[in-house]
């Protein structure tokens, strides 16, 4: 069966605010792509529990208050102990499409970064800009931490109801383009807890990987 690649339009926005947000943070390095591995490599898409992954980071789908909630965020904090909210207490809240970081704690992973995606409000209050300054703004904290795995849930997908569909292919091109310049990371998972959310992120690196069949779509 074909692969429908058709969000053509979102990559472009995508891109846009990709260049934007490198030059008002300047965040990119010149530095050169792991030799030894691609950008496509090193991401992966798999379903399953994210505070089980032995990984440097794993990121937290957190609220602005970053002291827990439902969904992804309560099982990290109950995987992590009750330390994660005494320092989560400490970081006086995050806004918006950005993102803090952590110690794991009880967890395999050595740090949290708590990113704050936004809430969907049908897609004309900059929810794909601010959805994408959360992978960015991670991305970051793994040069700064110097990690070298990382694994992410699919931000904002779950009770902040962000379309799947169209949360995918942003976070994927995102992730993509800061590897592009972190040659530390040596791997990124992309954690879909359910399988509607798995079908949707293979399916977009499946067009990533194949760009004629968004031309196509």
């Amino acid at each position: 069966m074909a692969t429908n690649c058709n969000f053509q339009g979102l990559a472009v926005k995508r891109k846009n605010f990709l260049k934007t947000f490198t030059f008002k943070h300047n965040f990119f390095s010149p530095s050169l792509e792991n030799p030894t591995m691609t950008s496509m490599q090193r991401v992966e898409v798999v379903q399953g529990d994210i505070t089980k992954f032995e990984v440097d980071a794993i990121v937290n789908a957190a609220n602005s208050s970053l002291l827990g909630g439902g969904g992804v965020d309560g099982a990290i904090h109950r995987a992590a102990g009750p330390n994660l909210l005494k320092a989560c207490q400490q970081l006086g809240g995050c806004p918006t499409g950005k993102a803090k970081a952590t110690p794991g704690f009880n967890l395999p992973a050595k740090y949290v970064f708590h990113a704050v995606g936004p809430i969907w409000h049908g897609g004309n209050r900059g929810e794909d800009e601010l959805l994408a300054s959360c992978y960015l703004e991670c991305m970051r904290l793994a040069k700064e931490y110097g990690v070298q795995t990382i694994a992410f849930p699919a931000i904002s997908c779950g009770a902040y109801g962000f379309p799947v569909e169209r949360a995918a292919p942003i976070a994927i091109s995102t992730i993509l383009a800061a590897l592009k310049d972190n040659p530390q990371i040596n791997k990124v998972y992309l954690v879909c807890f359910d399988h509607t959310t798995y079908q949707a992120y293979q399916q977009a690196l499946a067009c990533v990987q194949n760009p004629a069949s968004d031309a196509a779509g």
